[in-house]
């Protein structure tokens, strides 16, 4: 950060991306600058600190990939999901 901007004591922030359809579950804490891919699911209580990759299952401090979700998984996922909005 630049010293002028540091003596005004303005802040900054990296941006987190989200993609499409993410589920992310309660407590947890993703960090500056991670990208989260279309329709990934994090567990309750994670700790994102690097990049998620698209249709996975992440969990753990830090978290960590569980798994991949297949297409059919992926169909149920957005079924439900659409089904959780239009009630």
């Amino acid at each position: 950060m630049l010293p002028v901007l540091r003596e005004h004591h303005y802040t900054y922030c990296i941006p987190v991306i989200s993609g499409r359809n993410v589920w992310v579950g309660a407590n947890v804490s993703i960090l500056p600058g991670v990208t989260i891919g279309d329709n990934s699911i994090i567990a309750a209580g994670s700790v994102v600190t690097k990049d998620v990759p698209a249709n996975a299952i992440v969990a753990g401090v830090p978290a960590r990939f569980i798994r991949s979700i297949s297409p059919e998984e992926e169909k149920q996922q957005k079924q439900h999901s659409s089904a959780w909005r239009s009630a």
